[in-house]
Formats: structure tokens, C-alpha cells, sequence
């Protein structure tokens, strides 16, 4: 009976690719291999003909710049609304515990009537994010 002593080095394969098929394409067909190779963004050319010759699904991802731009202030907006709620809650602390009752409710008045605007200014930023994503989004293509 043989046995298998550790050697180093690499694994064997459970199913290794030995056999290899060559292509040769004219300057047109290049050209637009590689421009479905570079649509496709895969890792390598030949997954990429692996895939299209079994038929294998891919996707296609297009980055808009104008996109990420919108998606990131949009982000930014976000963690600047959650801030606010984190100094809100900070704010009302403090007026309770450092006022009088007629100070820290005037106080929480003005911040009352801010909060209403900035909940609105949400709205409106939430209106133009669906609009955004149903005018330019790849979704509804």
C-alpha cells in the first residue's frame, strides 16, 4: 500500500485543465474581442471565452461617473443627517441639565422649528435621489 507523504509545494487539482485550444483572430475580430472583454470587465481573456462558449452568464457592469459622484454627496448627506441627530440628543441633554425650564424650552423651540425644516430639506433630498435612480438608473433600462 502507497502512501502520501506531505511533499510541499501545491495541491494537486481534483480536476485539472489540460487541454488547451488556440484562436487566431484579423485586427477587426480583436478589436472587438476586446472590446467585449473589456465590457465584461472579467478577470482574464480565457474565462472570459470559457464563459461565452458554455454559455456561462456574466454580468456587465457600467460605471457612470456622474453616478458615483451623486451616490457619494448623497452618502455624505446621510452621514451628515445622522450626525445631527446624534447632536440633537446632545443638545436636549444639555439643555435640560444647564437651564431653567423656560430657557431650555424656548431653546427647544427654535431647535423644534429647525428640525421641522430639516425633515422637509430630507424629503426633497429623498425626492431627488428616485427621481435620479428612475431617470438614470441601470435598473430600469
Amino acid at each position: 500500500m502507497k502512501e502520501n507523504f506531505n511533499r510541499g509545494g501545491r495541491p494537486p487539482k481534483l480536476n485539472p485543465a489540460v487541454y488547451r485550444y488556440v484562436v487566431r483572430f484579423d485586427a477587426a475580430e480583436n478589436s472587438a474581442f476586446l472590446a467585449m472583454f473589456d465590457k465584461a470587465q472579467a478577470l482574464n481573456k480565457a474565462s472570459f471565452i470559457k464563459n461565452l462558449i458554455f454559455g456561462k452568464p456574466f454580468k456587465v457592469f457600467i460605471v457612470d461617473e456622474n453616478t458615483r459622484v451623486f451616490i457619494d454627496k448623497l452618502s455624505s448627506l446621510n452621514a451628515l443627517y445622522r450626525t445631527l441627530g446624534v447632536d440633537y440628543d446632545l443638545l436636549v441633554k444639555t439643555l435640560r441639565e444647564n437651564f431653567t425650564e423656560k430657557k431650555a424650552m424656548a431653546a427647544l423651540y427654535k431647535l423644534e422649528q429647525l428640525t421641522v425644516e430639516l425633515v422637509k430639506l430630507n424629503r426633497e433630498i429623498v425626492a431627488l435621489a428616485r427621481k435620479f435612480d428612475e431617470l438614470w438608473s441601470q435598473k430600469y433600462r
